[in-house]
């Protein structure tokens, strides 16, 4: 067994964008923060989501005004901390009969302009479909709708990127590291915990997070603790399909059940559609989309769009469990997305557990939390930082990204557009330092495939935590829209050739 020469100040447990936010607000507070993960970071609920960066226009009729306003404020926040991940994206809304009237819609818009201190982001207008660049791809009944802003995110780089500046700043990150018993003795937290190759390890804190999202009670009973809240499970099943237009617009969709569901370019040639809210009853190992659910989505896509989605058209799904706290409402998609902070002193040393909450307020409830820590512990500081400090590679301007990937392209003329704009994406003024100076192929180890190169793998390897083809694939990247089995092969090959690799720093 190992055991740190002194106890960390803030032990997180739970690698998904709750436990990366409190790991990196912690650390930058100069708290002494280890952050464990038994899988990948993101590899659950954190990567399965919509990939939207927005106030959650729906929980306006449920009269969530509080939560609506929270996550509209942190909409530019975030977008402007993190421009290479985070962009705006216009969406339209087509008025459809028979359903929430027009002057509700308006109404709703309305408030989503207002509520939460707009600034940047253009304002809502009505729009007529023939007229616009949108309406092409609908079915010729849809004569009406509106245009409003909200923001997208490469989530599972969100995620990585808070991991990375939290241990930049001095925390350690342990992924594939599975806390399996936690009790408190001495006034300190004890941690034990399991590697994914039987590694036995202890670690101390004097304090523990429980940020383990859809297994929040269960690591509540792992430490002996009794739940404030009882939690719902909601799963929500996307399904991506070849793109259905060619512009950058995203859709809302209406359907007959009052449940939306969203239509978004994605990765250029493709178009995703989500989500689903269906309760879950099943395990959290394995999280799949039903055939109901992809069924339910091809069928309210074809309801809007001219050309018909089947399930025959679908290259890919993907499933995340939404830990919700328990309000009693009926339908899945009624219960509330807001989020409750418990800390628990009782013992002498505190507990502090995440209930709930959506990706688009993880900073401001990761800034909450250690808020709530600092008045336990000396060793975090009170002022609050992570409002405007750059996650990595974001130091640029807010619309500068395609700016980027065109610097990019000059000083690495090898590269196609398509692989220097996904660089700047997703490592914004990072991908300097791991592309250097290489003027060809050779001078970044080759390319492995779709403009992956053997440097850029390193990187994710030796910067980013990344273990396997799954890890590089489908969540540092979503190449494995592209990659061949050959090429999966070529990849994996490459990957057990660097193994094992320490951890990162």
């Amino acid at each position: 067994m190992t055991e740190p020469p002194q106890p960390y100040d803030v032990i997180v447990i739970g690698g998904g964008v709750n436990g990366a936010g409190v790991a990196r607000d912690a650390a930058g507070r100069g708290a002494r923060v280890l952050l464990l993960e038994q899988g990948d970071l993101a590899q659950g609920t954190s990567s399965a989501s919509t990939k939207l960066i927005h106030g959650g226009l729906r929980y306006l009729e449920h009269y969530e005004f509080g939560l609506v306003r929270e996550a509209l404020k942190e909409r530019e926040i975030l977008w402007g901390i993190a421009p290479h991940i985070i962009r705006p994206m216009r969406f339209v809304l087509p008025y459809r009969s028979g359903l929430r009237p027009r002057w509700l819609l308006r109404l709703g818009l309305f408030l989503y302009d207002h509520l939460g201190g707009r600034k940047k982001l253009p304002a809502t207008r009505s729009i007529t479909l023939a007229r616009h660049d949108a309406g092409g791809a609908l079915q010729p009944q849809y004569v009406r709708g509106f245009e409003y802003s909200d923001g997208w995110v490469d989530d599972a780089r969100l995620v990585l990127l808070n991991a990375r500046d939290a241990a930049d700043r001095g925390a350690k990150v342990r992924t594939r590291t599975r806390a399996e018993r936690l009790r408190v003795e001495n006034g300190l937290w004890v941690v034990e915990a399991t590697g994914d190759k039987g590694q036995a390890y202890r670690f101390t804190g004097r304090s523990l997070v429980n940020a383990a999202d859809p297994a929040v009670l269960d690591l509540l009973r792992r430490a002996d603790a009794e739940p404030d809240y009882a939690m719902r499970l909601v799963r929500g099943s996307h399904i991506v399909v070849p793109g259905l237009f060619g512009h950058d617009y995203a859709y809302f969709f209406q359907l007959p059940d009052r449940r939306i569901f969203f239509a978004i370019p994605y990765e250029h040639d493709y178009t995703l559609i989500g989500t689903t809210d269906v309760d879950h009853q099943g395990t959290l190992e394995e999280v799949h989309a039903s055939e109901e659910e992809i069924a339910y989505l091809c069928e309210g896509a074809s309801e809007y769009f001219r050309q018909p989605v089947t399930p025959a058209d679908v290259v890919w799904t993907y499933s995340g469990v939404r830990p919700l706290i328990e309000d009693g409402s009926g339908r899945p998609e009624a219960a509330t997305r807001g989020y409750r902070i418990d800390i628990d002193t009782d013992e002498g040393a505190p507990l502090l557990t995440i209930y709930g909450g959506k990706i688009t307020s993880y900073r401001h409830v990761a800034e909450h939390a250690v808020d709530e820590l600092s008045d336990h512990l000396e060793a975090v500081s009170v002022k609050r930082w992570t409002a405007t400090a750059p996650l990595p590679g974001g130091d640029f301007p807010l619309t500068g990204v395609l700016m980027l990937a065109m610097e990019i392209r000059r000083n690495h003329p090898f590269l196609p557009m398509t692989a220097a704009e996904r660089i700047a994406r997703a490592y914004g003024t990072d991908a300097f330092r791991w592309l250097g100076t290489a003027r060809d192929w050779d001078g970044v180890g080759g390319e492995i495939a779709h403009g992956l190169s053997v440097a850029e793998v390193e990187w994710m390897m030796t910067r980013e935590w990344a273990r396997t083809t799954d890890d590089i694939l489908w969540r540092r990247s979503k190449l494995g829209l592209r990659f061949t089995a050959g090429e999966v092969e070529k990849l994996a090959a490459l990957v057990d050739a660097r193994l094992p690799l320490p951890l990162p720093d």
